[in-house]
């Protein structure tokens, strides 16, 4: 749901973009100059580890956020059977009404409208014919609104990254636990073809034992964060308030579930580096008019961020984000192990060979190892759904967990570990690019081996 400013500059501030200074993030100094993550007390909360959706015939939805991802990602929900979009919110009524027309088209009886405050979210919570409510909102939103959800009774569907301080990672996990409502976060990389299809060969041991992964956040978005009327007007800020990986969840995500984090192995610390900043300055001089107010921002994000992460177990993960800079896309989804190695952007695989050293395509390998879902749902999530059909397979999945009341593939713990690296990563470069030690946020319960996606 986006604000409406009366000048270029958005009506955000400090504190609602950062969500709080590094002590209100949950991260305290020790006194031997170490950085350490406050883990809140569980108290009485137990934990929602396995937790199952209760049954129904038919899911109904509540949007809040119909700006370009949410009334995206609403087509794709409009895709599912068996699905009902009950109430639809953005500050921005001509948006909120251009989704309702679109739930319209669907077949489906026109969803209430809620419109024209900060806080209208909250009457559409109030709702008692809400199962979820998806949040596709500014990232200081997210938390805020995916609480208020939870406390309503209702299901929390949150958009990247789900929170951007350890204390909001927290609230999530604590509010989850409290209500016994579930908080996912939408990480729609996980079900692309490609990261399901390796997950199977990661599952069958074609990698043996696996020894580290690499993934990463690289998109030149330099004209979106200063053209676009909507998302650039709040997305370009985060530059000039932290110095960090900004947006840490596409590439870490798939990467997670092939290590099995939160599934028998977790993330434990994290040590980050970063490059000067200069590509949004280098845009501005080349593109920006002398006269506009964006002159008046200084930009101290560095623009390339690299983090290593080192799990309980020894594996090792590097995480990248640049998105100032021309630059292919590129997530990199690396998965290596003691038997081969595969590399994405193109895709392309290495399993031990004396003969040759060489990388081939992974097509010879698809006829096993293409996920269900894909051999399933593939060409329709392909006709219908965003990213080459991720999303749609995401929302589906999503829908059909609740239908059938099974235990979410993702859950409210991956969310924090997984947002968790954007305040990690300020963090460690804050004392000179010292390791920071992850939460753990499932209070131990990370031990428990259990599949992803079974």
């Amino acid at each position: 749901m986006k604000s409406k400013p009366n000048s270029d500059q958005a009506r955000v501030s400090r504190r609602e973009l950062l969500g709080g200074t590094l002590a209100g993030a949950g991260i305290a100094w020790s006194a031997a100059g170490q950085l350490s993550a406050a883990a809140p007390q569980a108290g009485e909360h137990s934990s929602v580890v396995g937790m199952r959706f209760e049954a129904r015939d038919t899911v109904r939805m509540g949007l809040i956020g119909c700006g370009g991802r949410g009334s995206g990602v609403l087509r794709d929900f409009l895709g599912v059977e068996n699905l009902t979009v009950t109430a639809v919110c953005d500050l921005d009524r001509e948006k909120a009404l251009k989704a309702q027309a679109s739930a319209e088209r669907a077949g489906q009886k026109p969803p209430a409208v809620y419109s024209g405050g900060d806080h209208e979210f909250e009457k559409l919570l109030r709702r008692d014919d809400l199962d979820f409510a998806y949040i596709a909102t500014p990232w200081h939103w997210h938390v805020p609104m995916a609480v208020a959800a939870m406390e309503s009774g209702k299901h929390a569907f949150v958009e990247v990254p789900a929170a951007t301080t350890l204390e909001d990672c927290w609230k999530l996990v604590n509010t989850s636990e409290k209500t016994r409502r579930h908080c996912i976060m939408l990480e729609n990389c996980c079900y692309g073809y490609t990261e399901l299809m390796v997950l199977n060969m990661v599952k069958d041991g074609l990698f043996g034992d696996l020894l580290y992964g690499e993934g990463a956040y690289l998109h030149d978005l330099r004209r979106t964060l200063f053209e676009d009327r909507s998302e650039g007007l709040w997305r370009r800020f985060p530059h000039t308030l932290r110095n960090g990986n900004l947006y840490p969840t596409h590439g870490l995500g798939p990467v997670a579930n092939y290590m099995g984090i939160n599934r028998g192995d977790r993330f434990d610390y994290l040590v980050s580096m970063s490059t000067p900043s200069k590509g949004l300055d280098a845009w501005r001089e080349a593109h920006v008019p002398k006269d506009s107010p964006k002159w008046k921002e200084k930009y101290i994000c560095g623009d390339l961020n690299k983090s290593l992460i080192k799990t309980a177990n020894g594996l090792m993960v590097t995480l990248q984000h640049d998105v100032v800079n021309p630059i292919p896309y590129d997530r990199i989804n690396l998965i290596a192990g003691v038997k081969g190695i595969f590399r994405d952007y193109p895709p392309r695989i290495y399993f031990d060979d004396p003969k040759e050293e060489k990388y081939t395509t992974i097509d010879a390998y698809k006829d096993k190892y293409e996920h269900p879902l894909w051999k399933r749902q593939g060409e329709l999530a392909r006709k219908l759904g965003g990213h080459g059909g991720m999303d749609f397979l995401m929302v589906y999945r999503l829908v059909d967990c609740m239908r059938k009341g099974l235990v979410p593939d993702m859950d409210v713990y991956d969310a924090a570990a997984w947002s968790a690296p954007g305040p990690l990563s300020e963090a460690s470069l804050a004392q000179g690019s010292a390791p920071v030690k992850f939460p753990d946020f499932t209070r131990g319960r990370w031990r428990e081996k259990r599949g992803w996606l079974d």
